[in-house]
């Protein structure tokens, strides 16, 4: 958590240095507002047991510019571009790694995995996002993963933001091999027969998230999150024995916004 921690907040300190092209800068002062809470996930991708952990959250504004909008499943993104609602820039996501003891079975360890790679979205009318995105593992499951979805947002201004939207997530072999295959090794270790999955669709799902403003300085927030595994996933002798196709997630938290005089 600490690496995500780090790689989160050189990028945030990188974006507040300088707008993105063709952002309206709005002043020369920033508003932060900083979130921490709970959250509730599956023990590893796959699981059917729940785990408790931290959930936080981090955004900047120029001066009196409303906060962007971002999903609760978002990934760490910059965007180089930003114009006429269209926004392009590298992401980058830090993947937990998962332990025999988090499934349960001798099934292989998969390290915390580093992802690089870009997005792109269109923002319509500050109420419907399209998004993708595509990220390549550059260590642990040294896969390529991404998705693309669609929000419908409803807000006025900072006061409250509330998103929903249903996501379509793609993996090639590698990731899907990591984290769904069974190799001979652990066939013979667990009892389960060995599986190795193709790349393609490996999952779709509906995201919710909301944030609102109890005064200027602090607020709350918090998500829902549900998730089908599909095709070779979803087919996963480690998922259908020692697991659930169903992935559900959610999360609450309160967050404080000052002000950085520039």
């Amino acid at each position: 958590m600490m690496k995500k921690h780090l790689l989160i907040a050189v990028a945030v300190l990188a974006a507040s240095a300088q707008p993105a092209f063709g952002q309206d800068e709005g002043g020369s002062d920033y508003r932060v507002r900083v979130g921490l809470g709970a959250q509730a996930r599956p023990e590893f991708y796959g699981g059917d047991k729940m785990k408790i952990g931290p959930l936080w959250d981090i955004d900047i504004a120029r001066g009196d510019n409303q906060f962007s909008f971002e999903a609760p499943d978002d990934h760490l993104a910059i965007a180089v571009v930003s114009k006429n609602g269209f926004a392009f820039g590298p992401t980058a996501n830090l993947e937990r790694s998962r332990k025999d003891k988090d499934v349960g079975a001798p099934v292989g360890k998969v390290k915390a995995t580093i992802e690089v790679g870009g997005f792109a979205e269109y923002m319509a009318m500050d109420s419907t996002r399209i998004r993708a995105d595509i990220r390549k593992g550059i260590n642990g499951h040294d896969g390529l993963v991404g998705g693309i979805g669609v929000d419908q947002i409803w807000r006025d201004g900072d006061k409250y933001v509330f998103s929903i939207g249903p996501r379509l997530l793609f993996s090639d072999a590698k990731y899907q091999r990591a984290y769904f295959g069974v190799t001979p090794v652990a066939a013979v270790a667990t009892g389960l027969p060995v599986y190795r999955p193709d790349g393609g669709i490996h999952a779709a799902a509906l995201a919710s998230g909301l944030s609102y403003q109890f005064g200027p300085q602090f607020g709350m927030f918090g998500y829902g999150r549900v998730e089908r595994l599909l095709g070779d996933a979803g087919k996963s002798p480690i998922v259908r024995e020692l697991g659930s196709r169903n992935q559900f997630s959610a999360g609450i938290g309160l967050n404080y916004t000052f002000n950085v005089r520039q």
